[in-house]
């Protein structure tokens, strides 16, 4: 923002008293990423901006996630819960190194874009001391109400405190807000008490700011990007939310989308061009998705790079750590993880891959299993190029199939295949003529008895 480089982002990251799990709030996640971590990547970045993410006391897990989400993040404990303002000063370090802007925000809001923050700070450079995001809501009822007055906010008025024309108002708190940094540390700390529990409450800040001869504004957007999330209900509505964003998205980049309201998307998910995704496909966090690849129906993919050309599915299940390369084949009921699938490879039907890496070229035959675990450790099997393994195999791992080999149907490969080669490795055949006669009149004579 011209004339104001420097930032400050405090971000409470909150608790749930309503999510009814053991797993904190920010914690949960939405299309595959926490809560927590969709803020933050919303949240201002790059020189000048510093970023601060207070937790409660015991939520190591929660300050690891911070910093997993954004390396530049640091993190600082509330030990007592007294109100949001009380939160926000837990960062009072952080605030005092005096940047342009101090933006606050929630972590469980996982819909608001960085945009939106950026929105934000415009007032302030326009010469508010404070700038609220505030939303029309459909139900205005519990939200704290935004007054303004000749484009100046006035007064942030919690429901419960409302006269019934101040109820009337549908432009509701966000939460959200952006403080002038020369004066932010000065009004958060001259937020009293607010009532007799002893909480400090940001919403103070409006009359603080009004009391120092200072202006207030309001920045707009719409309800959904501020959605809190409370209870899991709460969660699976910014789930349906974030998945519509993403199918769009994914719609305006090019992606065929045959049925797009059965694709579920990660937040993460990238995709190249002439990508086509047909029903009832989950792809989870970490997929890339090459130009002209194919996801078949009911498939499943999960930290995955599928390469150009590929087709995948249906009902296919690729596992974390899987690349498949340029025009290879993943067929129905195949599973993958750990599995390194070079160009051409063709893995078409009723196998596991695992722990595995496939020269360009080769061919899988229907219900191959490479055996990659022995109950303590997992193995490695390799398979040339060019090789062909026949149906109904078995590769025992460690192992290696070279380059060109050939493995008859139904084998159990213990030991390592030279290139070029033909193992076959089967009990020999036994006959026994008329048995299975012999064996029917034993059993139906057995029956009667």
């Amino acid at each position: 923002m011209t004339g104001r480089t420097s930032l400050t982002i405090v971000l409470a990251a909150g608790e749930g008293t309503r999510m009814r799990s053991s797993l904190p709030k920010v914690l949960h996640q939405v299309a595959g990423q926490s809560l927590l971590a969709h803020v933050l990547a919303a949240a201002p970045r790059g020189a000048g901006a510093s970023l601060a993410v207070v937790v409660g006391p015991d939520h190591q897990a929660v300050a690891d996630e911070a910093v997993r989400a954004r390396s530049d993040a640091s993190t600082f404990i509330q030990r007592e819960r007294l109100g949001t303002a009380h939160a926000v000063l837990a960062a009072r370090d952080a605030i005092a190194a005096g940047a342009d802007d101090l933006l606050v925000a929630f972590g469980d809001t996982p819909l608001i874009s960085a945009a939106t923050f950026e929105r934000l700070r415009a007032p302030l450079q326009a010469g508010a001391a404070l700038a609220v995001l505030g939303f029309r809501a459909a139900d205005p009822t519990g939200y704290g109400r935004l007054l303004v007055e000749g484009h100046q906010l006035v007064a942030i008025r919690e429901h419960a405190d409302a006269t019934a024309a101040e109820r009337a108002i549908d432009l509701c708190n966000a939460g959200v807000m952006a403080f002038d940094g020369k004066t932010a540390l000065k009004v958060i700390e001259a937020i009293g008490k607010a009532n007799s529990k002893g909480e400090y409450y940001l919403t103070d800040a409006v009359e603080v700011v009004r009391s120092l001869g200072l202006k207030a504004a309001v920045i707009e957007t719409g309800e959904d990007e501020v959605r809190g999330i409370n209870t899991k209900a709460q969660l699976a509505q910014a789930e349906a939310i974030m998945q519509t964003r993403l199918r769009n998205a994914a719609l305006e980049a090019g992606v065929t989308l045959i049925a797009p309201e059965t694709v579920h998307l990660a937040a993460d998910t990238s995709f190249g061009q002439n990508v086509t995704i047909e029903p009832f496909v989950v792809i989870g966090p970490g997929v890339s998705i090459a130009d002209d690849a194919v996801i078949h129906a009911f498939s499943h993919v999960v930290q995955a790079a599928i390469g150009r050309n590929a087709s995948i599915g249906p009902y296919a299940r690729l596992r974390p750590g899987t690349s498949v390369g340029e025009g290879a084949r993943i067929g129905n009921f195949v599973e993958t993880k750990a599995a390194i699938l070079e160009a051409g490879v063709k893995v078409n039907h009723l196998t596991y891959i695992g722990d595995t890496h496939i020269g360009a070229g080769a061919n899988i035959g229907a219900g191959t299993i490479t055996c990659n675990y022995d109950g303590f450790n997992k193995h490695k099997t390799t398979i040339g190029a060019g090789a062909f393994v026949g149906s109904n195999s078995s590769l025992v791992a460690p192992v290696r199939i070279g380059a060109g080999a050939y493995i008859g149907s139904g084998s159990v490969i213990t030991r390592d295949v030279p290139d070029d080669a033909l193992a076959v490795e089967r009990s020999p055949l036994i006959t026994k003529d008329g048995w299975a006669n012999r064996f029917r009149d034993i059993k139906m004579r057995d029956k009667k008895k």
